[in-house]
C-alpha cells in the first residue's frame, strides 16, 4: 500500500510560500497527496510541487482565490478528481490588510481581510465537512485552521483588524469542532507567534522580527517547519482525542 492510499488527499490553502509551503512539503513527506493552493504565486507553487515530487511525493498546484466561493468549490472538485478523496484540510491562506491603526484603516482593507481569513476559511471547511462527515456518507477526516497569537495579543498599533479576524478563527474552530465531533471529523487550530517568513517585508516592515525579538521569551523567531510540525501532529492519528484544540506555537509569547 502506498502513502497516498494510506492518508488520502490534503488541501493546503495559501501553500506557495511560508508556513503553507512548509506544511505542504512535510505533509507529502508523511504520506499525503497534497493540493498546493495559491492565489497569485504560480511560479512559487510550482516550485513547492516540484520539491514534493522530487522527494517522491504526489502533489498538484491549484489556483483559487479563497475569497471567492465558486473558486473554492472548483478547487475541491479539482483536488478530488486529480488526487482522490479529501481526508484533510489546512486553512492557511490569509492576508493582513497591511499595517494601520484602527483610526486609519479602510473599510476595503477590513473587507478583504475578513473575506479571505474568515469567510474563505469557513467556506473551505464547509466543503471539507460535506465530503468528510460520516453523517453524509464520508469516512471522516481532520481540519486544521491557522490562527495567530495576534488573536490574543490584539496587535495594537499594527493590525488590530487582522488580529480580530484570527479571533474569529479561534471561535469558528471551537464551534465547528463541537458541531462535527461525532461525525468522524476533528477540527483544531495552530496559533503561530512571530515566524520568519516573507510576510513582514511584504507588509513594508522587513525589520519587524528583529524589533520584536524582545517580546519572545525564547528570544528568537520561529521557523515555518516548526509550525508545520504542530499542524501535522494535529492532522495525525497521534492527536485522535484532540479536537477544538488551539495549539500555541509562539516561543512563549
Amino acid at each position: 500500500m502506498n502513502h497516498q492510499e494510506q492518508l488520502g488527499t490534503l488541501i493546503v490553502t495559501g501553500a506557495s510560500r511560508g508556513i503553507g509551503a512548509a506544511v505542504a512539503t512535510l505533509a507529502a513527506d508523511r504520506g499525503y497527496a497534497v493540493a498546493v493552493n495559491f492565489a497569485a504565486g504560480e511560479a512559487e507553487a510550482a516550485k513547492v510541487v516540484e520539491k514534493i515530487v522530487f522527494r517522491g511525493g504526489h502533489a498538484i498546484a491549484i489556483q483559487a482565490d479563497i475569497s471567492q466561493e465558486e473558486q473554492i468549490i472548483r478547487m475541491f472538485q479539482t483536488a478530488e478528481r486529480e488526487l482522490g478523496p479529501i481526508k484533510a484540510l489546512v486553512n492557511n491562506a490569509a492576508v493582513t490588510g497591511g499595517f494601520a491603526r484602527v483610526e486609519e484603516v479602510s473599510s476595503a482593507a477590513i473587507a478583504k481581510v475578513f473575506a479571505v481569513n474568515v469567510t474563505g476559511t469557513i467556506l473551505c471547511a464547509r466543503e471539507a465537512v460535506r465530503r468528510m462527515s460520516t453523517r453524509r456518507g464520508g469516512s471522516g477526516g481532520a481540519i486544521v485552521n491557522i490562527s495567530s497569537r495576534a488573536a490574543h495579543t490584539g496587535s495594537p498599533g499594527e493590525w488590530v483588524h487582522y488580529a480580530a479576524s484570527k479571533g474569529a478563527i479561534d471561535s469558528f474552530t471551537i464551534g465547528l469542532a463541537r458541531e462535527v465531533a461525532t461525525e468522524g471529523i476533528r477540527v483544531s487550530a495552530v496559533a503561530p507567534g512571530l515566524v520568519d517568513t516573507g510576510m513582514h517585508a511584504a507588509n513594508g516592515d522587513p525589520n519587524r522580527l528583529q524589533r520584536l525579538l524582545g517580546t519572545i521569551p525564547m528570544g528568537r523567531a520561529g521557523e515555518p517547519r516548526e509550525i508545520a510540525e504542530g499542524v501535522l501532529w494535529l492532522l495525525s492519528s497521534a492527536a485522535s482525542y484532540a479536537t477544538g484544540t488551539i495549539l500555541q506555537i509562539g516561543g512563549g509569547r
